[in-house]
């Protein structure tokens, strides 16, 4: 029987094994491709380089045609990895409108959305790590 997804193919250097590590990858995983780079302030307050991105971010394009445009997420697709933003609508031949689809990886988060009381407190003890470190830098 041949394996569906296996941990292993993460680390091959084939490139057919990342695809299908990707391609066959749970949810669970899918979720981590969706992480976005910080913005310099927000790197410097948080001590991370990236995060990942939810419904509500402000977020800025850095790559393609809609580079440069800055918009709120307002889709987050795990499954197809891609988000939404508002202000990147394009018209189809019949006429109707659609969002067009980003990866995360090609946007930069700028705001973060803070409402979620999960992502608030994650990020309130991110911030408190960063600032003891920071505290013990000095002292050095």
């Amino acid at each position: 029987m041949k394996q569906k997804f296996s941990t292993h193919w993460k680390s091959s250097t084939q490139v057919r094994k990342q695809r299908k590590y990707r391609y066959n990858a749970p949810l669970h995983i899918l979720g981590k491709f969706l992480h976005s780079p910080l913005s310099k302030e927000l790197r410097k307050e948080y001590g991370i380089r990236s995060l990942r991105v939810r419904t509500g971010d402000k977020v800025k394009i850095m790559r393609g045609n809609y580079k440069g445009t800055v918009g709120k997420i307002l889709t987050v697709n795990v499954k197809d990895s891609f988000v939404t933003i508002e202000k990147t609508d394009r018209t189809r031949k019949d006429g109707t409108k659609s969002f067009y689809p980003f990866d995360a990886s090609k946007v930069q988060i700028i705001s973060l959305y803070t409402d979620d009381k999960q992502r608030a407190a994650y990020l309130h003890s991110l911030k408190k790590e960063n600032k003891n470190e920071s505290k013990q830098e000095e002292k050095a």
